[in-house]
């Protein structure tokens, strides 16, 4: 059964402000209660994208939209690592932000690829 947040957490979010968890219990709560709620969403997307993208133009928008939160998400990752850093936080915290930023960059360019990718087939089927 997933944790529910409390009223703190909730109004919280609400303000855009976060809370931090000191327990590894409840960070493995909020992130297991994360994963089922994108999975939950993801469900139908197979058979929907299935359905929409029927060309390679088709699925570059929803491609285009991904690279660029997630791009959004790294530079702002990059700030925090910067961060912890300065502030000298335990090199372990540092060391695990550095592989996120590094892959989340790796992530962008990958998407980049696949975008381009839908542009030159759309050119090459000659449309």
């Amino acid at each position: 059964m997933p944790t529910r947040r409390s009223l703190m957490d909730a109004t919280a979010a609400r303000f855009g402000w976060r809370r931090a968890y000191s327990d590894t219990t409840q960070v493995d709560a909020l992130l297991t209660e994360q994963s089922e709620a994108a999975y939950t969403a993801a469900a139908d997307h197979a058979a929907l994208a299935t359905a929409k993208n029927d060309t390679a133009l088709a699925v570059q928008p929803g491609v285009l939209d991904a690279r660029g939160r997630i791009l959004a998400d790294v530079l702002y990752l990059e700030g925090v690592l910067a961060g912890a850093r300065n502030r000298g936080l335990p090199g372990e915290v540092i060391e695990h932000l550095e592989d996120v930023v590094d892959h989340g960059h790796e992530m962008a360019v990958l998407l980049a690829d696949a975008v381009r990718s839908t542009a030159t087939a759309h050119a090459d089927s000659g449309n």
